[in-house]
């Protein structure tokens, strides 16, 4: 079986979270199981982890076949190359699978604000990217997109210009640096993006590097992606197990509860349940 490399390098790469030794081993359905066990878990979607990239397809068919054994995982998000030369094969290859819906592949990206540079090689504004972009909607598949905040204008352009695939918004931006005046710049490029009526976004992966999980630390930034959204087009999830790195589980998902209680009952519905089930369409 191919492995995911950056779990199994024996130099660790980069991480946002910065050491992620304690997730380099295997996560398999009981392990999931175990973690989510306090919560009514009743579908679940994998987003793809950085398989082997010379073989993109292969995680999905080893997923499909773990689905076989154990009902587990409902949904795919898949793994795939816009700039590749194969890329039109890699997509065909993917949507072989039912359980197939949507492909992420992480655009490249400034490390700052500061540090933004428009149309960057392999940016979701390089015509290269763009040209593999868009065989999506001919494969009938979402864009699941992985990007830092200052990189929503661009998203926004990818959104108008191919309006028959959707966006779904990873980790919430990745709005880290808490300061009043990132979070207003933050607040802002969401805004942008989600003036597009074909995005939506995945609120996850909001950790804070060195600083544990708490309903207080997420709580502006949770309410306000619910807001900017809508709860129609905004969904909690997981990152599970990479966001153990700051919290867990329980404290997590008792987290957004504790966030969105007062609500009314249905967008929290929405933003547990009814979203995902709708975007993805879980088996």
């Amino acid at each position: 079986m191919k492995k995911h490399p950056w779990l199994i390098r024996p130099d660790p790469i980069p991480f946002r979270y910065g050491d992620y030794g304690a997730i380099r081993r295997n996560f398999l359905v009981e392990d999931y199981r175990a973690a989510s066990a306090d919560h009514n878990v009743v579908k679940t979607v994998h987003m793809e982890a950085e398989w082997d990239p010379s073989d993109p397809v292969g995680e999905t068919e080893w997923l499909h076949a773990l689905h076989d054994r154990t009902g587990y995982p409902h949904a795919l998000i898949g793994q795939a190359w816009f700039a590749r030369s194969d890329i039109e094969a890699v997509l065909k290859g993917h949507t072989a699978f039912p359980l197939m819906r949507s492909i992420r592949q992480k655009p490249a990206a400034a490390p700052s604000p500061d540090a933004f540079t428009p149309g960057l090689p392999g940016s979701m504004a390089d015509p290269a990217f763009r040209a593999g972009y868009g065989l999506l909607a001919r494969f009938g598949l979402h864009y699941d997109l992985q990007t830092p905040w200052w990189h929503l204008g661009e998203a926004a352009d990818l959104a108008r210009d191919f309006p028959d695939t959707l966006i779904i918004l990873n980790h919430t931006g990745l709005p880290a640096d808490r300061s009043r005046a990132a979070l207003a710049a933050w607040r802002e490029a969401m805004e942008v993006f989600a003036h597009q009526p074909n995005t939506a976004v995945k609120i996850s992966g909001i950790g804070v590097p060195g600083e544990a999980w708490t309903a207080d630390l997420n709580r502006e930034v949770v309410l306000d992606a619910v807001r900017i959204f809508g709860p129609n087009r905004a969904m909690f999830a997981s990152n599970y197990p990479v966001d153990s790195l700051c919290g867990g589980f329980d404290e997590i998902f008792s987290g957004f509860k504790e966030i969105v209680g007062g609500l009314p009952a249905g967008d929290q519905r929405a933003l547990f349940h009814d979203t995902a089930e709708r975007l993805y369409r879980p088996v």
